[in-house]
């Protein structure tokens, strides 16, 4: 059960410039449609998802690697001192639709920058020009190819969003795999379940200008193709306490004014009734996946915090 030590709210309100971001990022374009009912045309009509590039600049500033897992692409940041320590298996965010953003790219430099990490960003094939088993292919020939140089106990599997649980899908599938496990897992803002049943999101639907109940129970199911969503394999949050307790110490971080917040609770809760090192950090007014704002003082709380998690 969730207990004082499980949850923390580390910022009781927003920062100055987390608002003026929150209100900039308001009047943008929607990411997705407001209505589920405009999933199926907004993906029909579109030209073939393309990542953002990564910039010109990291090339100077870190030991860059290019490779292939699954036969997609593969970017590894390595600080310019070497392949650090710890080795980050960092899967992004987009509904499982939409491919690599451009501010994907200074969240991982800040991580190798502050915390001495190399990180590695596959870039996934996305639904629906591709089917979700083509997701994790690149997952599982990822890690095992990290696996191969690099000590396992000191690989960390993190994500954001959906890329939040395709980490934890992965080491879900190592466990039951009895083969080596990541050392830790750290989850940013991640989608447990994609059938989003719990009520209680309904009262956090207003203030999350980014993210829709209805829209997202759409790319669900678009995600699951033929399976049932709300399945564990879809759906982890419903996994069971067995399963859970195979996992290795796992941290999540996640804003108040994310509809993810409710599912984080009370899978923060079931790890802890597994007996799983867990616990969840609370930013009271920050939006979804809010670390991505790196400038901010959430954003950089957050990066410390994952710091001492790995040093823990």
């Amino acid at each position: 059960m969730l207990t004082d030590t499980s949850i923390e709210l580390r910022s009781a309100k927003p920062s100055l410039l987390m608002r003026a971001v929150k209100w900039l990022m308001s009047k943008r374009p929607d990411v997705f449609p407001k209505e589920a009912a405009g999933l199926e045309p907004f993906l029909a009509g579109r030209p073939l998802p393309k990542d953002a590039p990564m910039p010109g600049a990291f090339r100077a500033k870190f030991h860059v690697e290019e490779w292939e897992a699954a036969g997609q692409k593969v970017v590894t940041l390595h600080p310019k001192s070497g392949p650090g320590a710890w080795h980050m298996l960092y899967f992004h965010g987009g509904g499982f639709v939409l491919p690599m953003f451009k501010e994907h790219w200074p969240l991982a430099q800040a991580m190798v920058e502050k915390l001495g990490v190399s990180v590695s960003l596959p870039l996934y094939e996305v639904v629906p020009e591709s089917v979700h088993t083509r997701q994790d292919e690149l997952a599982d020939a990822a890690f095992a190819k990290i696996a191969e140089t690099h000590d396992p106990s000191k690989i960390m599997l993190n994500g954001d969003s959906a890329g939040g649980h395709m980490a934890l899908s992965l080491a879900l599938r190592l466990a039951k795999k009895g083969g080596p496990m990541p050392g830790k897992l750290a989850l940013f803002a991640p989608w447990l379940d994609l059938t989003m049943a719990d009520p209680a999101m309904k009262a956090v639907e207003p203030h999350d200008f980014m993210l829709r109940i209805g829209t997202l129970r759409a790319c669900g199911r678009v995600f699951a193709g033929e399976g049932d969503p709300a399945s564990p394999q879809f759906s982890p949050l419903y996994y069971s306490q067995e399963d859970l307790a195979a996992l290795p110490p796992t941290r999540i971080w996640t804003g108040r004014h994310d509809l993810f917040i409710i599912d984080s609770r009370t899978f923060t809760g079931k790890l802890r009734d597994a007996g799983v090192d867990a616990k969840l950090y609370e930013y009271e007014g920050a939006p979804h996946v809010f670390m991505a704002i790196v400038p901010t003082r959430e954003s950089k709380d957050c990066l410390n915090l994952l710091g001492q998690f790995l040093n823990e």
